[in-house]
């Protein structure tokens, strides 16, 4: 547990190769990495990072390092960790990891305080189980601490809380909140990889399927459409009327959880919430209805109110267990009620998290050049820094775009004419 904590290290060399071909679709980082390997910008700075813990996640880790970073990296979820490349990072990049798949909540935590043996000056987080550690059980890491940024929805909801109470010690960057990151990871990605994480969990046909998704977000967004692309019938429950509206308007039917639970066949939230999907949901669905979790964290879906009404649990596939009510009604959990994208398939395709990742490595760059100057609060990335890697992105597609000429930018920039 001092240096490392993975599965097994002979894993090594399958992670390196899947490490090396998500490197192939993620043009932007390798850019960065390029400028970060000759100018080091993070030189000095030990980053603790808490993330899936992936073949994209590790070409982060290798960027950052390049840019003169002291890396330790642990797992964001459970169920998330590909150990081979777990096992990749710590042999061939001696980047120690703390992460095996699979593993139970005391070494989930167990391993969060190893990556804070770290003695970080930053925090790099997925649903702000790092930030939150350090600020309850290990405050007295918190005078090392330079910043932070976060990666999800849900862990800028915990954040902003936490800054609202006068709780948070120190900046942090909501990289979810970057334009190039919902365009990109919450709507292209969580869309295609949740429904490639419930397939492969399951193997039915979508298509006929009544399909209901819980919360319209960027992340709903993206589902809903992808799930109807492939034939479901798609239902939206949301609790906010904008997003609501916005769902009717393209095309869904918009209804209360409690008449959708009667009618489904497949039920995925993508909230950020607890018990979405509760106890009088349960009593109302079909016989086989399919129950999926793709925000953080395992508490959408109330697992303990679903195992008093049943008589018996079993697995009856890899990630999907078999619960049977009491009047022998069958329901079934996918992936532990956890990111079902991560635990059943392998989450966001790398050309997605290329994105995300070009987010993280650049906010870590100005929380290093500018953390002096910030607040205790959570910022929005830069828009100069999420426009460049936008216009880095369409440059690796080979797209061109217009520029403004000069008697256009003046006609932006005045007043004085009218019609």
């Amino acid at each position: 547990m001092d240096k490392y904590d993975i599965k097994d290290s002979k894993l090594a060399e399958g992670g390196r190769r899947r490490i090396d071909w998500a490197e192939r679709e993620m043009p932007v980082l390798r850019l960065i990495r390029e400028r970060f390997a000759k100018e080091r910008p993070l030189a000095g700075m030990r980053i603790s990072a808490c993330l899936h813990v992936t073949a994209e996640t590790a070409n982060l880790m290798k960027t950052l390092q390049a840019g003169g970073a002291d890396v330790v990296l642990t797992a964001s979820n459970p169920l998330s960790t590909q150990d081979d490349v777990a096992a990749s990072l710590v042999n061939h990049d001696e980047i120690p990891v703390f992460a095996i798949k699979g593993e139970d909540n005391v070494t989930y935590y167990r391993h969060i305080h190893a990556a804070l043996d770290h003695k970080p000056h930053m925090t790099m987080d997925d649903g702000a189980d790092l930030v939150g550690t350090l600020h309850k059980e290990r405050r007295e890491l918190l005078a090392n601490m330079v910043g932070g940024t976060e990666e999800t929805t849900t862990g800028v909801i915990r954040l902003r809380a936490m800054a609202a109470d006068g709780a948070l010690e120190f900046p942090v960057i909501a990289v979810n909140d970057a334009m190039t990151k919902h365009f990109f990871d919450n709507r292209y990605g969580t869309g295609q990889s949740t429904i490639d994480g419930i397939v492969r969990a399951t193997n039915i046909l979508l298509a006929g399927k009544t399909f209901v998704v819980a919360g319209y977000g960027w992340c709903g967004r993206g589902l809903a459409s992808r799930a109807r692309g492939m034939g479901a019938n798609v239902i939206v429950t949301e609790v906010d009327p904008l997003p609501a509206l916005e769902a009717v308007m393209d095309g869904f039917r918009v209804m209360p959880m409690e008449e959708a639970a009667r009618i489904g066949d497949i039920f995925c939230t993508v909230t950020g919430d607890l018990n979405v999907l509760d106890k009088q949901h349960f009593e109302v669905m079909k016989d086989g209805a399919i129950l999926s979790n793709s925000g953080h964290f395992n508490v959408e879906i109330n697992i303990p109110a679903l195992e008093a009404m049943s008589e018996e649990k079993s697995l009856v596939r890899p990630f999907v267990e078999q619960y049977v009510l009491r009047d022998g009604r069958r329901l079934h959990l996918l992936g532990e009620g956890r990111l079902i994208n991560l635990a059943a398939a392998e989450g966001h395709p790398a050309s997605v998290m290329d994105m995300s990742f070009a987010n993280q490595a650049l906010a870590a760059e100005y929380m290093a050049r500018n953390a002096k100057n910030l607040q205790r609060k959570v910022y929005g990335v830069p828009e100069e820094i999420d426009r460049e890697i936008a216009r880095l992105k369409l440059q690796a597609m080979g797209v061109t775009i217009d520029t403004l000429t000069a008697e256009q930018v003046r006609y932006l920039n005045s007043w004085e004419e009218g019609t």
